[in-house]
């Protein structure tokens, strides 16, 4: 499977989203809708994109008692988003399960947040580092028999280890060399996380706040399938 650019249409509303979807469509993204859109209209542009023919991905990062995530994932399993979010905690990772049914919707299990580092795991009340954290979840999504995760680039390796190599790892905290982190502390560039054994990318600032939107994901993706081929080159090598 070639590496997907994930396009987070974070910003502040549906016009702009739209703007952006009209401009980035032809590139065949994975459009992500999250908090920010979801609020204010964004199911609806959801609901218009998937008929569209697009991929949608509701990273809505559902955690809750058992029976309300496995009923709200049972409300969006006919939806027709090709992914949606979930803490990976177990009770809440086996709810997902069952309430997905055999529905086509792909679940992916939130590690920690791309925004965390050891000392904000320490203040959270987590005992361990995040690179502990993010095995322990990970191999926690696998028993579920969810099918994929999002995690860091930096623990690809690791979380890969946990999950095998059938589930899909989406990677988050994606910065091009030069672009400023922002609220994002474990970062990498897009060649970098491929080339580590990322599926999916998520890019949002660098591409919705890019004054041309376009270029800007054409530059990625071009990064990302330069990275595809050399991470083939050094397999068959």
């Amino acid at each position: 499977m070639s590496p997907r650019l994930v396009v987070a249409l974070d910003v502040p509303d549906i016009r702009r989203a739209e703007e952006l979807t009209e401009q980035l469509g032809p590139l065949r993204p994975v459009f992500k809708l999250g908090h920010q859109l979801a609020y204010t209209g964004g199911l609806a542009l959801a609901e218009r994109l998937i008929r569209g023919g697009h991929e949608v991905f509701l990273d809505l990062k559902l955690h809750d008692i058992p029976r309300t995530v496995e009923e709200g994932v049972r409300s969006l399993a006919g939806f027709g988003a090709s992914f949606l979010t979930i803490h990976a905690y177990p009770q809440t990772l086996r709810a997902a399960v069952a309430g997905r049914g055999r529905s086509g919707l792909k679940l992916l299990g939130v590690t920690i947040l791309t925004s965390m580092d050891d000392a904000d795991a320490t203040d959270a009340g987590y005992a361990g580092s995040v690179a502990d954290l993010v095995a322990a979840r990970a191999a926690d999504a696998a028993e579920a028999g969810i099918d994929g995760l999002v995690c860091a680039a930096s623990e690809i390796v690791a979380a890969r280890r946990a999950i095998g190599p059938e589930r899909l790892l989406v990677v988050p905290g994606i910065r091009p060399s030069g672009a400023e982190a922002g609220d994002q502390k474990r970062i990498m560039t897009p060649g970098e996380a491929i080339a580590r054994g990322a599926d999916y990318l998520v890019v949002g600032r660098p591409i919705v706040g890019a004054p041309d939107p376009v270029a800007a994901a054409v530059a990625i993706t071009a990064e990302m399938d330069r990275a595809k081929c050399g991470r083939q080159q050094e397999t068959a090598a």
